[in-house]
């Protein structure tokens, strides 16, 4: 009699396609979790920057490099061109307010000074001679007028004596009329003889004046010949350094070129560099402070150049108060020029990690410190020191502000 024999339930087929699936399952997951970032690291505390977040006085600023110059330059270029004849001093020099640094020489120049003299002297020569030759004309018809005037008085006492012999009988008619027509012809006489004296007059005056105002310009031109020639002598315009003196004996210069410049040592200014990003918020008033000596020295903005070059534009900045000691051109230093005034927010100092993060999130430590995790966060301002945190993270929250460039996707921290 046959025995029926018991089927089995699992089979090795079955299970192999069970495990199978399993391992499928197992394999999707693990990608899944992957995929989602759900993923940790450790990492060692003391490779890593943590920082606390705070809250406090907050004034948005910006780093900028500033070099010391002299309160004031006076920039020494050729008002005239001219070849370099001698050179008093040398570069470096303290100089006085009008002590010589350098001659030139420019025959062109000077022989139009001398045609300008000579121009001057032969007008002052003519001038001269017309002055001689209209005083002359005067005493001449000063002359004619004397002799008609002594006319016109005897023709009148011919004509008033014949007048009364006429009454008298004395005389005949014919007598009389010819000393009354000498008498209206004496007058008409004095008449023409003054208005020409006065038309002579007014002639003579006009010519002088004339004369006087073309030597006068004439002299003028010639002063201003012997200014240019005097140029030629480059003098110290004020007191102080000569400095970037630029030129040698036998050398050529051109009207306009730039030969050295003295600066005034009795005081200092900071000439900053800015990037254009900036310009405009720049304004004179603004403050910037840098640290000397262990100090914290004050600036003041006086004057903005609004020239960009390079993508940069520059401020001179002043000292508010006594200048540090021992100021020396060409200095420099770096300043925290200040954009908007103090107020209180919630800080976060400044680190590597915004470099990956753009400020957008930052890993935030646990309470008990052994994790961090990523966590949304809004930057405002900043200045040298500290990010200004609009929202993401409070006052005593702990965040990892060292560099993530080694951290990838990672979405969780474990610090050992």
């Amino acid at each position: 009699m046959d025995i029926p024999l018991k089927k089995k339930r699992f089979t090795p087929k079955k299970i192999a396609i069970i495990g199978g699936s399993v391992l499928i399952v197992a394999l999707i997951v693990f990608v899944l979790i992957s995929s989602t970032g759900n993923s940790k690291l450790n990492v060692e505390k003391e490779r890593i920057s943590i920082s606390e977040v705070k809250k406090g006085n907050f004034q948005e600023n910006i780093p900028v490099n500033g070099a010391v110059l002299p309160i004031k330059t006076i920039y020494l270029d050729a008002i005239e061109g001219g070849r370099v004849e001698e050179k008093f001093v040398e570069d470096g020099a303290m100089m006085e307010e009008g002590e010589p640094i350098l001659r030139l020489s420019n025959t062109d120049l000077e022989l139009s000074l001398v045609n300008q003299e000579t121009s001057v002297y032969d007008l002052l020569t003519q001038m001269q001679i017309s002055q001689t030759a209209a005083r002359q004309n005067t005493i001449n018809r000063l002359n004619q007028l004397t002799d008609v005037e002594n006319s016109l008085k005897e023709a009148d006492r011919v004509y008033k004596l014949n007048k009364r012999l006429l009454e008298k009988g004395a005389i005949g008619k014919q007598e009389y009329l010819e000393s009354k027509n000498n008498y209206t012809y004496q007058k008409e006489r004095m008449k023409l003889a003054k208005e020409v004296m006065e038309q002579d007059s007014i002639a003579t005056k006009q010519e002088i004046t004339q004369s006087r105002e073309s030597y006068q310009r004439t002299q003028k031109a010639l002063e201003l010949m012997r200014k240019k020639v005097e140029d030629l002598m480059v003098r110290a315009p004020i007191d102080g350094q000569l400095t970037s003196l630029n030129a040698e004996i036998g050398e050529s210069k051109t009207k306009g070129e730039r030969l050295g410049q003295i600066d005034v040592l009795s005081g200092y200014k900071i000439r900053a560099e800015i990037d254009e990003h900036y310009i405009s918020r720049i304004v004179t008033g603004q403050e910037g402070t840098f640290n000397i000596n262990g100090e914290e020295v004050i600036l003041e903005i006086k004057k903005v150049y609004t020239q960009v070059n390079n993508g940069r534009f520059q401020v001179d900045m002043e000292f508010k108060e006594e200048e540090p000691k021992n100021l020396r051109r060409g200095q420099t230093f770096q300043i925290r020029l200040a954009l908007s005034q103090e107020k209180e927010a919630i800080l976060i100092p400044k680190g590597g990690f915004f470099q990956q993060t753009g400020g957008n999130w930052v890993f935030k430590l646990s309470e008990d410190g052994k994790t961090a995790y990523k966590a949304p966060i809004q930057l405002g301002s900043q200045n040298t020191e500290y990010y200004e945190v609009l929202e993401g993270i409070e006052p005593g929250d702990r965040v990892i502000t060292s560099s993530y460039s080694n951290f990838g996707d990672i979405e969780e921290l474990v610090l050992d």
